[in-house]
């Protein structure tokens, strides 16, 4: 963790933050969230909010312009898949974005939304609720499934068992 520009990072107690993730200046972890292996959450252009029950899997950049209202937010039970880029948007709560897509300037993807691996919603992009979406660049493909909308939270909850392992394993 590492101050910038007067800002330091905030961890809730219960978070799980790997040993080599980054974490830069203005970001808050929620409670019971994990940020993995890898993975890099830069708030030195603007604040980075990770909600509770969140899961920011290996490889992934959190990150955000000035110019773009310089704010990233990731609801309540999000996975952000391996390797994903999400940079100056929001994402609501129970959403699971994909390994390897990107999610760009004020774009907005609703809560329950499922975005597909490898997709890349553009800047200003605003993903209804509930939606289902792939591509590049990402389209809807359909409307999500009551399951997936229940998936969608037990996936987190999955995160949040295995992080207290790598937590209690770590010290």
């Amino acid at each position: 963790m590492l101050e910038f520009a007067g800002k330091k990072p905030k961890i809730h107690p219960s978070a799980f933050v790997a040993p080599d993730a980054v974490i830069i200046g203005d970001v808050e972890i929620g409670e019971h969230s994990s940020v993995w292996f890898g993975a890099v959450l830069r708030g030195d252009m603007g604040r980075i909010r990770v909600g509770k029950f969140c899961s920011v899997q290996d490889n992934c950049v959190l990150h955000n312009d000035r110019g773009f209202g310089g704010e990233t937010v990731l609801g309540d039970y999000v996975t952000v898949g391996h390797g994903a880029v999400v940079h100056g948007c929001r994402v609501g709560d129970r959403c699971i974005i994909g390994a390897n897509s990107s999610i760009f300037n004020n774009a907005a993807i609703g809560e329950g939304s499922i975005v597909g691996t490898g997709a890349v919603v553009p800047t200003g992009k605003k993903v209804e609720p509930r939606s289902v979406v792939a591509g590049v660049p990402a389209k809807l493909l359909r409307k999500a499934k009551d399951e997936e909308w229940e998936g969608n939270k037990k996936n987190a909850e999955n995160y949040v068992e295995l992080a207290a392992k790598y937590k209690e394993m770590l010290g």
